[in-house]
C-alpha cells in the first residue's frame, strides 16, 4: 500500500498490495454507497421522488464499518510514510507535518470552494421546491449563489434548520485525516521511542480471540458512552464520538500496521469473522428495519444493540483484512493506476452523483436503467476527472493527483538499491 493515506507512492519493496486493493475497494464501496443514499428513503443532498425502501437493510452492510476501515488503512498509511521520513533524518515529526499539510490542505479547500457548492446548490433547489417555489433557479433564493455560498450569508433555512455554508460535505473525511495527522505528528515529536512498545504490547493483548474481543469491548464501550451523547454531526467541532471511533482507528491503523504477528491473526480469524460479521448485519438491520419509522425501543434491547453495532463494526474490519491478507497480494499496472486515482475519485464523486441523480430524476426513466446511469455517471465523471488531472502537472495536486499519479516507477540503479529495506506494508 502506499505511504500516502490518500496516494500511492511507497517504494514496491515497501508495499503491502492487499491494503491498497483494500483501499481502492473501500472507497469504490463508498462510491456506490452515496448513489444508494439518493435512492434510500434517509435525508440527503438530494433524493429520489421514489425511495426504495429495501435498500435499508443493503446499505446496512456497510454503514458501521466502511469509514471506520478508511481511517485505519490510512493510519497505516501514515506508519510507512512517516518511517520513511524517519529514514531520511531528524526532524521526521516535523517534515511528516509538512507533507500532509501539502497533500491534504489544498484538495480540501478547492473542494470547498468548487466541488462541493454544486452539491449544496441543488440541496437548496430541492428544499425550494418542497416549500413551493415553482421555478427554484430563478428565484432570488439562488441569486449570486456561489458568493453567497462561499460568504455565508445565504440565509437558506426551513423547518429542518439553516444550511452552513461554506461546508466540506463528504470531504469531512480529509478535514478529520488533515487533523489527525497533525495531532499524531506533536505525539511523534516526543514520543517516537515509544512505538515498539507499544507495538508488543497490542501483539500480547490482541493474540489469539482477543483480535477479535477487545476492539470489540473498545467500540461499544465508545458507543455506551459517547454516542447518546454526542450524535455525529462531521462539523469537526462537536463530534466527540465520532472522533473517538475514528481517531482511535487510525492510531490503531499506524501502531498496528507493522507487526507481522498481527497480519497472521487477522488471516487466522478471517473465517469467524467473517460469520460473525454477518451475523450481526443480520441482527443490527433486523433492528434498523423494526425502528425505522422512529418508534422506541425497550431500553434493554437498545443496550443490546449497542454491542452488536459494534460487533458489526469491528468483526467485517477483521474480516476484510484477514481475507485481504490472504488473497490480495499481487499488484500490477491496474492496481498503480487506482491507487493513483482513488483520491481523485473521492473528491469529486459525491458532486457527480447529486448533479446527475437530480437531473436523471427529471426524466421519468424506469428506476432500474435511472440507477445505472447514475453509477456510470457518477464513475466515468470520476474517470475523466482523474485523466485531466493527471495532465495538469502541479496543479493536479487540487484534485488530489500527484504528477507521474499510476505510473509504474522507474527502475533506479542497482548501486541506489543497497540498503537493505523490510518487506512490509503500505498505504491508507
Amino acid at each position: 500500500m502506499s505511504s500516502e493515506p490518500l496516494a500511492s507512492e511507497t517504494p514496491a519493496a515497501l508495499r503491502r498490495h492487499d491494503l491498497d486493493w483494500i483501499r481502492v475497494g473501500a472507497f469504490m464501496l463508498l462510491i456506490l454507497y452515496h448513489v444508494g443514499m439518493f435512492y434510500v428513503p434517509w435525508d440527503w443532498h438530494v433524493n429520489s421522488p421514489q425511495p426504495v425502501e429495501w435498500l435499508e437493510p443493503v446499505m446496512q452492510l456497510t454503514n458501521p464499518w466502511r469509514l471506520t476501515l478508511l481511517f485505519l488503512v490510512s493510519g497505516a498509511a501514515t506508519r510507512f510514510l512517516f518511517d520513511s521520513l524517519e529514514g531520511e533524518g531528524k526532524g521526521a515529526a516535523r517534515r511528516f507535518a509538512g507533507s500532509r499539510t501539502w497533500r491534504l490542505l489544498p484538495p480540501l479547500l478547492f473542494a470547498m470552494f468548487v466541488i462541493v457548492p454544486p452539491q449544496s446548490y441543488y440541496e437548496v433547489v430541492e428544499a425550494a421546491q418542497g416549500l413551493g417555489v415553482v421555478d427554484p433557479a430563478r428565484s432570488p433564493w439562488l441569486a449570486d449563489f456561489w458568493v453567497k455560498y462561499a460568504t455565508a450569508s445565504g440565509g437558506w433555512c426551513d423547518a429542518d434548520g439553516c444550511l452552513t455554508t461554506p461546508t466540506w460535505n463528504h470531504m469531512w473525511f480529509v478535514a478529520y485525516l488533515f487533523v489527525y495527522s497533525l495531532v499524531l505528528a506533536g505525539l511523534l515529536a516526543f514520543g517516537r521511542g515509544l512505538l515498539p512498545v507499544i507495538q508488543s504490547g497490542l501483539e500480547r493483548a490482541l493474540k489469539g480471540w482477543g483480535l477479535l474481543i477487545w476492539p470489540v469491548l473498545w467500540l461499544f464501550l465508545l458507543r455506551w458512552t459517547l454516542a447518546r451523547i454526542f450524535p455525529t454531526t462531521h462539523a469537526l467541532t462537536d463530534d466527540w464520538y465520532n472522533h473517538a471511533v475514528s481517531f482511535s482507528a487510525f492510531l490503531f491503523g499506524f501502531l498496528s500496521i507493522r507487526s507481522a504477528v498481527l497480519k497472521a491473526a487477522y488471516e487466522r480469524l478471517r473465517r469467524p469473522a467473517l460469520i460473525l460479521a454477518l451475523c450481526a448485519w443480520a441482527g443490527w438491520a433486523t433492528y434498523a428495519w423494526t425502528y425505522r419509522d422512529g418508534g422506541t425501543p425497550p431500553e434493554a434491547l437498545r443496550a443490546a444493540m449497542r454491542l452488536v453495532y459494534a460487533l458489526d463494526q469491528w468483526s467485517f474490519i477483521a474480516a476484510v483484512l484477514g481475507y485481504g491478507a490472504r488473497y490480495l497480494n499481487r499488484g500490477g499496472p491496474w492496481l498503480r493506476y487506482l491507487t493513483g486515482g482513488v483520491f481523485c475519485f473521492y473528491i469529486v464523486h459525491q458532486t457527480l452523483t447529486v448533479v446527475a441523480a437530480y437531473h436523471l430524476s427529471k426524466l421519468g426513466l424506469p428506476q432500474g436503467l435511472e440507477a445505472g446511469l447514475l453509477v456510470a455517471v457518477t464513475f466515468g465523471g470520476c474517470w475523466a476527472s482523474y485523466e485531466a488531472a493527471r495532465r495538469l502537472g502541479p496543479l493536479g495536486l487540487v484534485l488530489g493527483v500527484k504528477r507521474n499519479a499510476g505510473l509504474a516507477p522507474r527502475s533506479r540503479p542497482v548501486r541506489l538499491e543497497t540498503r537493505e529495506q523490510k518487506p512490509v506494508g503500505q498505504d491508507g
